[in-house]
């Protein structure tokens, strides 16, 4: 069998989508490829157990729709599966219906967090073939390969595990709920050649050394209560892999690909003991002295200690949701934090030498202009003082399967259902905020990056060419974000 992973090209005059591997979609202006570990690991299982497989990543390739047509009709694919996200379900089932009339035996596949929430829109409303749903959808993908494949184990056939969806004439049904039991520490190592890794090393934000990659040391946040997040959908339940695993995957980034910085896109670093043996893990090997390493970080979770740790490991990035400066605000979204604990932690993590990155969001249904401000001044006073490196600021979009959507919904706030919507350019809850004072917002958060404090901090810590060159893109990504939001003002007047 022939199985393709693919991300079709999709046309949208926002700008590129940000869709592989990412938890809060957006479009931006300066592209960002994000690595998408699952569907890489999906591909690598497959590629293990025998099957031709076939990497497509037509957005991050920049391929017209026509070229990815003609991909196919050459390749002659058996199945293609394809990631999914709610701002672009409905050109997905679009395409889908494109390559079942071209192909009506070729199988199609969709997984990701919308299909997850509503496994059986997407089977009632497009021609799709299967619906994968939960986090493990490498697992579950050759689970359904095998299936389709008729392949045997222990002498009987291979049967579908819970969590897939398809349709049977008219009737759709599924094998069950999907539950999160594999054991991570049995995946192969991603092959990186496969997945086309270049192509997500150079264009991302995030990394000051390049060439930079992406892995993930767990699945997914062992916090998982934040109500705007669609993931704990994906993962209701936290799951590691060991350190030792976790470090022999980077002693193979580090020899095999000559990899410079790492990000963990594990939704919260595992914290505690297993933090501490991996860090200690680090400096032992080496490592510490090749690479740097950036990971996801929840306020309230490390001490001092655990910071200067980290630091002697050679972590460098900690990208840190703040949210809001409001405590209302911070309580309602389930943070499980106090406000003096965010400017405390971003405070001991630039003593132990660590930079912290902040996410910001803005047009809850519930605060007014003064305590949306209130967090802005907050994010700017952050970043001009230097405890604050760099920062994210976007538009809170209540995603189907997260709490947030749910609590909308009963309370009859969202203001449209329509999917295409839901792409962080506008606000999609009723709010006392105007749809231009949130843009001001979330343009007045990036462009700090222009104050003459803030440029005056950077300019006296270049310490290397990287740093320059990092400064150089970090300010082109600022000036596309700003643009982002402008373009989508002027195209609403």
């Amino acid at each position: 069998m022939k199985v393709m992973i693919s991300y079709p090209p999709l046309s949208n005059e926002k700008g590129r989508p940000t869709l592989g591997q990412n938890r809060q979609f957006q479009y931006f202006t300066e592209p960002t490829y994000i690595y998408p570990v699952v569907p890489a690991q999906a591909a690598t299982l497959l590629k293990q157990s025998g099957y031709d497989v076939i990497w497509n990543d037509s957005i991050a390739m920049e391929w017209s729709h026509d070229k990815f047509e003609d991909f196919i009709e050459a390749q002659k694919p058996d199945l293609i599966a394809l990631e999914t996200k709610t701002p672009v379900v409905k050109q997905h089932w679009k395409i889908i219906g494109q390559i079942k009339t071209k192909n009506p035996q070729l199988k199609t596949v969709l997984f990701g967090d919308h299909v997850t929430a509503l496994p059986e829109e997407s089977l009632l409303h497009s021609k799709v073939d299967f619906v994968i749903t939960g986090g493990d959808y490498d697992f579950l993908l050759l689970n359904l390969c095998d299936f389709l494949s008729r392949k045997t184990k222990s002498g009987f056939q291979v049967q579908l595990e819970p969590g897939i969806y398809w349709r049977e004439g008219e009737e759709i049904k599924n094998s069950g709920v999907f539950k999160l039991e594999h054991n991570l520490d049995s995946l192969p190592f991603i092959d990186r050649d496969l997945t086309e890794w270049k192509l997500y090393a150079y264009k991302n934000g995030n990394y000051k050394r390049r060439p930079g990659t992406y892995i993930m040391s767990g699945r997914d946040c062992w916090w998982g209560r934040c109500s705007f997040c669609s993931w704990p959908t994906l993962y209701p339940n936290f799951r590691v892999r060991s350190p030792e695993n976790v470090l022999n995957e980077i002693g193979q980034l580090i020899e095999s690909y000559a990899i410079r910085e790492i990000m963990d896109d594990t939704g919260s670093f595992p914290v505690g003991e297993w933090l501490r043996d991996f860090c200690c893990g680090m400096i032992k090997r080496g490592y510490n002295k090749k690479i740097y390493l950036d990971c996801n970080m929840r306020f309230g979770a490390l001490n001092f200690k655990d910071f200067q740790l980290m630091k002697k490991a050679n972590f460098r990035l900690l990208l840190f949701g703040l949210e809001s400066a409001n405590q209302e605000t911070l309580d309602r979204i389930g943070k499980g934090l106090k406000k003096e604990r965010i400017i405390q932690d971003c405070q001991l993590a630039r003593q132990a030498g660590l930079y912290p990155h902040i996410t910001i969001m803005f047009g809850y249904p519930w605060e007014d202009i003064k305590q949306a401000t209130n967090t802005l001044d907050l994010g700017l006073w952050l970043l001009r003082k230097g405890y604050a490196y760099t920062m994210q600021a976007t538009v809170v979009i209540p995603y189907p399967g997260s709490r947030l959507y749910q609590e909308c919904e009963q309370a009859g706030l969202l203001k449209t259902d329509n999917w295409d919507d839901f792409d962080m350019k506008h606000s999609l809850m009723q709010t006392s905020l105007s749809e231009a004072d949130i843009k001001r917002l979330v343009q007045g958060m990036y462009k700090v990056s222009f104050h003459p404090a803030f440029l005056l901090r950077k300019l006296f810590s270049i310490r290397d060419a990287d740093d320059i060159r990092y400064y150089l893109r970090a300010a082109k990504k600022s000036v596309g974000h700003i643009f982002d939001f402008k373009n989508y003002l002027a195209s609403k007047k």
